[in-house]
């Protein structure tokens, strides 16, 4: 088994929503431990979000649940219910297909951390009720010659 690494300049570093969106993301950096360890079955990242940042654009995804475990710092929790303040060893999660969009912002004066877990179905699609977009992931079929 080997050990995970999260060094800074290999993180992947914000967003890749269009401008203006990306703007509050810019402050976060994440570890995609799905493909350090090549898993298929879910995702799982490690992200740091800087003072000041947002994880993402506030969403909610059709086919795919989400579960989020904070490990340090402090993070706002924002919903359509409202907002929650979340610290070490919270948990929170997000059914597939429930409406109520949510996102994370860190309101403090120092980083945060969390592992976000989710689901891996390519047919998921992502709906942005604030920035008026949804996501669809894009897969390309590449033909490759039969060895003999």
């Amino acid at each position: 088994m080997k050990k995970a690494q999260f060094e800074k300049d290999k993180a992947t570093v914000g967003a890749s929503y269009p401008p203006p969106h990306d703007e509050k993301c810019r402050g976060r950096r994440t570890w995609p431990l799905t493909r350090q360890y090549g898993l298929t079955q879910f995702g799982v990242n490690r992200v740091e979000l800087l003072p000041g940042s947002w994880s993402t654009q506030r969403h909610w995804h059709r086919t795919n649940d989400e579960v989020v475990v904070m490990v340090s710092g402090e993070l706002v929790l924002v919903t359509d219910d409202g907002e929650e303040v979340l610290g070490p060893g919270d948990c929170v999660a997000f059914r597939m297909n429930d409406p109520n969009a949510h996102h994370f912002q860190n309101r403090s004066e120092h980083p945060a951390v969390y592992f976000d877990i989710g689901g891996r179905d390519l047919w998921d699609v992502s709906t942005f009720p604030d920035a008026g977009f949804v996501a669809k992931p894009e897969f390309q079929i590449k033909f490759k010659p039969i060895k003999s």
